[in-house]
Formats: C-alpha cells, sequence, structure tokens
C-alpha cells in the first residue's frame, strides 16, 4: 500500500504556505487529522523514516527516494537487484513487514534556493535547518518545519537522513560514536566508509561552534531512535552511482530494521572518527593537490598531501602534509583557496569499536 500527502511546513511573511509531500509503504497509511497528515501504522511493527534535501543542493538523496517509490509501487524492477537491464524483481510495497515513512524535499526553502542554508531575511536564527532539530512549533521557519517533521521522524523505530557530499568527498555513512544500535544501522547501510562522530563532552571544539547538537541525527539517536546519515556523493547533480548506491544502502537498512526479509550484506569496511584531522591553507593562493592522492586513499602523518602557490610570483606558500594517520576522506578539487580553508579531511581511523 502506499499513500501520499500534501504537509505544510510553515508560511512565508506573505501568507504563502511552505509545503512539501510525505509519502507512506506497507502497512501503515497517512490519514488526514486535525493539524494535517498522520500516520495510521500497527503498534507492532517497525516504522522507518527516511528524508533527503534538508540542504537544499544535495538532491541525489531525492533521487533516491524517488527509485525506492518506483519499485516499491511498481513490479520491484531495478537494476539494483537486477541485472544491468533492469529485469531483476525486488521488493515491493506489499512485501513490507511495517512502514516506510519517506519525505523527499525536507527543506522547500533551500531545495528552490539550490543552497545549503536559507537566506537571511527568511531565517535569521537558523539558516540551517539541520542544526535546530527537534525543532520548535513557534520558533523561526526552520525550527517549526523541523518540528513538522519530527512528528514522524521521532516517532519512527529508525531514520535515514540522506545527505550528499561534493565530488571531492569520498562517500561514507555518518553515525554517533559507541551508539552500537547507530553503528548497526549504518552497517547495514553499506558503504566502504563509515565515521563515527562524537558528541557532547566527547567532541572536539567544532561541535558547539558549529551547533551539531541540533542535527536531526544527534536529536533522534539521543531518543534512543538509531540514526544515520548517508554522505552520497555529488551535490547539485544527479549521479547514478551515487543514486544506485542510496537505494541499495536503504534497502539494507530496511532488511537490518525487520520491514524486509532476509538480511543486509556483509559489511567490511573502515571505520574512522569524523571532525577531527584537517589539512588547513596556511596562506591564500592555488592548491595542487598529489596527483596520486584520491579520496578514500590512507595517509601517514606527514605525508605530502599537495602544495599552495601564489599565483603571481609562483612561490610555494605551502608544503601541505597530513596532520595524522587515517583516511583522506575530502580532497579540495577548487583550486583557489583562501587561508583557513581545509584543503584535505583526514578521518582519524578506529580499530576494534
Amino acid at each position: 500500500m502506499h499513500t501520499s500527502r500534501e504537509l505544510t511546513l510553515a508560511r512565508l511573511p506573505s501568507g504563502v504556505p511552505i509545503r512539501t509531500t510525505v509519502h507512506a509503504y506497507g502497512e501503515g497509511e497517512l490519514v488526514d487529522g486535525d493539524d494535517g497528515p498522520e500516520l495510521d501504522a500497527p503498534d507492532d511493527a517497525p516504522v522507518v523514516y527516511a528524508q533527503a534535501a534538508q540542504h537544499g543542493r544535495e538532491v541525489n538523496g531525492t533521487a533516491v527516494l524517488r527509485r525506492l517509490h518506483e519499485r516499491l509501487v511498481g513490479d520491484g524492477a531495478d537494476p539494483v537487484d537486477g541485472d544491468e537491464t533492469g529485469h531483476g524483481h525486488g521488493p515491493t510495497a506489499a512485501d513490507l513487514a511495517g512502514t516506510l515513512v519517506t519525505v523527499p524535499v525536507a527543506d522547500p526553502l533551500t531545495f528552490d534556493h539550490v543552497s545549503y542554508t536559507t537566506p537571511e531575511s527568511l531565517d535569521s536564527r537558523q539558516p540551517n535547518m539541520n542544526r535546530c532539530w527537534p525543532g520548535d512549533p513557534e520558533g523561526s521557519l526552520h525550527e517549526r518545519m523541523a518540528a513538522r517533521l519530527w512528528r514522524f521522524a521521532g516517532a519512527a523505530d529508525a531514520v535515514v537522513d540522506l545527505h550528499t557530499g561534493s565530488p571531492s568527498m569520498a562517500t561514507h555513512t555518518v553515525y554517533m560514536r559507541g551508539d552500537g544500535a547507530c553503528r548497526g544501522l549504518a552497517e547495514a547501510f553499506g558503504t566502504d566508509l563509515l565515521l563515527a562522530e562524537a558528541a557532547g563532552d566527547d567532541a572536539d571544539t567544532e561541535w558547539d561552534e558549529r551547533g551539531f547538537a541540533g542535527k536531526l541525527r544527534v536529536a533522534a539517536t539521543r531518543e534512543g531512535i538509531p540514526t544515520i546519515t548517508p554522505e552520497l556523493a555529488h551535490s547539485k547533480e544527479i549521479v547514478p552511482e551515487a543514486v544506485e548506491a542510496g537505494v541499495a544502502g536503504t534497502l539494507g537498512a530496511l532488511r537490518h530494521e525487520g520491514l524486509l526479509a532476509g538480511e543486509p550484506d556483509a559489511w567490511d569496511g573502515v571505520v574512522a572518527r569524523n571532525h577531527l584531522g584537517r589539512v588547513i591553507a596556511d596562506d591564500s593562493g592555488l592548491f595542487v593537490p598529489e596527483p596520486d592522492l584520491a579520496v578514500g586513499d590512507r595517509v601517514r602523518e606527514g605525508e605530502r598531501v599537495g602544495e599552495v602557490f601564489d599565483p603571481t610570483t609562483f612561490e610555494t606558500l605551502q608544503v601541505a602534509r597530513a596532520d595524522r594517520d587515517g583516511i583522506a576522506y575530502s580532497v579540495a578539487r577548487e583550486a583557489t583557496v583562501t587561508a583557513g580553508a581545509t584543503l584535505v579531511g583526514v578521518a582519524e581511523r578506529i580499530d576494534g569499536e
């Protein structure tokens, strides 16, 4: 079974509503309530909530949910589980032992602006929607939007918050460090690289400086809801490989949560710590990474990863070197850099966690 409903998240100053669409697949259905759509689902069956495009330029997650929709409401044909011609058959909504709730565009404000944050004129207090969960029904626009979506996310048994990195970032999945349920969900999603993000007192200074306590993943995990943030490669463009990874990963998550029969594929990747190592530009100029350095490569402390040079005098301003052993999960590909910019992100590998 599939149902969908239009959901009003908030209103603009002119009175124009900010709307999105919620979908439900499987045993539960969306019904009209006194204050908008509500989920009517069996109490004894699991619910998984998946959303995309919290940041409007991150569109591959939306394409993932479209592909899942086509599979679940159709005959299950999809090249992800079948052959290259698309003649394989996977699960449909009738196969779900529970309910999948999806929101393909979580933040219409940034989506329409193809942006990461909303214009200051619309929300100067919380321009980044992923910093204000679980929201506030009487707060700023983003706080109200988050609160409206939290009615679905906060009632789920697991959450998949689909995001998109950049061409210079390795595809990975972030989860709360030390949380076994989140780790299991991340493994089920199946990216080769998992980033364990420390929280609260265990985190670095960036945690407070950038308001990470207000991320959907953090808010949901603290409510006992296993939550992951897959970062699929590339922003602003739909990349077939990223979409396929997202579809396969979400199906793995559904198997892990018992909505689909069978077990997710066995995981055999690398776990590293998120938000720790960064090779920073000492000065502004042009950055040239080492020609054989690729995202996902292992690097050693002190290893040369590129150089920054003065474009007018050709002087080498900095020989950039890794600040620790780890995984190069991002490498700047836009050559023009300013002082303080991240040239290479290095995730410190964690063994035995």
